[in-house]
């Protein structure tokens, strides 16, 4: 009797592609919200329903055998079909049941998407919305693996924009800022030199963020700053500028209501009256084919922000 026809679990089949695509188990559990030795379990029940090695462990390059090349031909086409089942049968319940996967930096994911999104739901009742946020260089890898279906984003991080169909979602203005009881702001002075700002350690976001990439590149200065420090996290970076005598630069975004609750202070420098101006994206891969109902969030949102 087969067995495999009864016990396979379709998610390991998925999982199975998405590792061959990654070519590493450490790598892929990065990006799944399982273990790595969950991963590998998995594995090792699909090798022990059909009773074969799927993967070559004696060698340190990842490599298939020669079982495990006609086992991805067939899960490949498994999933295509379990997924067009679903999509027909959903039709016969009145319900188009389907989640949307968007890997977003912050700005994008926590401060402009969010009532979109909402609007949506509660127009489409059976979309699931599932939200990663990630920098803008995550973002763009996800949606390259076919880990997110969209993704909202600071920067290309030095992608070719050709690659990609995008809309514009925003535009974001970069300001300095201190704690409200720092050196700089004595005497009631909020503008100060930029060669003051060298004097004083300096803090930013990690490499892989969009707002970091953008700053580079349009603020050659940053060279003179005195960086000491990196944090993925803009709250964690609030929370250091508030509590230290750091110095930083923001999205106006994020920061505006760390300042309006007086956890930090914005400051104006001489001589730039503009520190840096960006675009926000929300992008898909470039002519990605996109099920009805992924295509009506799309056209939903970029009907939005139509110049008019």
């Amino acid at each position: 009797m087969f067995k495999a026809a009864v016990n396979l679990n379709i998610e390991y089949l998925r999982n199975f592609i998405k590792l061959v695509q990654y070519k590493s188990f450490s790598e892929l559990a990065k990006d799944l919200p399982i273990s790595q030795s969950t991963l590998s379990h998995q594995i090792s029940q699909l090798e022990k329903e059909f009773e074969v090695v799927l993967i070559d462990r004696s060698t340190k390059r990842f490599e298939l055998t020669e079982a495990g090349k006609v086992f991805l031909k067939h899960a490949v086409e498994i999933i295509r079909l379990y997924d067009d089942c679903k999509q027909e049968i959903s039709k016969f319940k009145d319900q188009r049941i389907e989640e949307i996967i968007i890997s977003a930096s912050t700005i994008p994911g926590s401060h402009i998407l969010p009532k979109f999104i909402a609007n949506f739901r509660n127009k489409n009742p059976n979309v699931n919305f599932k939200i990663l946020i990630n920098n803008s260089q995550k973002s763009i890898e996800n949606l390259k693996k076919n880990i997110a279906n969209f993704a909202g984003i600071g920067s290309f991080m030095n992608n070719d924009e050709n690659d990609f169909d995008y809309i514009e979602i925003g535009q974001d203005e970069f300001k300095f800022i201190c704690s409200p009881t720092h050196e700089l702001l004595k005497n009631g002075k909020d503008v100060v030199n930029f060669s003051d700002l060298t004097k004083y350690p300096f803090v930013w976001r990690e490499k892989g963020s969009g707002m970091r990439n953008t700053f580079k590149h349009q603020f050659p200065d940053y060279k003179k700053l005195n960086i000491k420090l990196e944090i993925n996290d803009n709250d964690s970076i609030i929370s250091t500028v508030n509590e230290s005598n750091f110095i930083s630069v923001m999205s106006e975004m994020m920061a505006d209501k760390a300042e309006s609750a007086g956890l930090i202070k914005y400051l104006k420098v001489k001589g730039y009256p503009s520190i840096v101006k960006r675009s926000l994206y929300f992008i898909k891969l470039k002519d990605k084919k996109l099920s009805k109902l992924k295509k009506r969030f799309w056209d939903e949102l970029k009907s939005k922000f139509t110049i008019k």
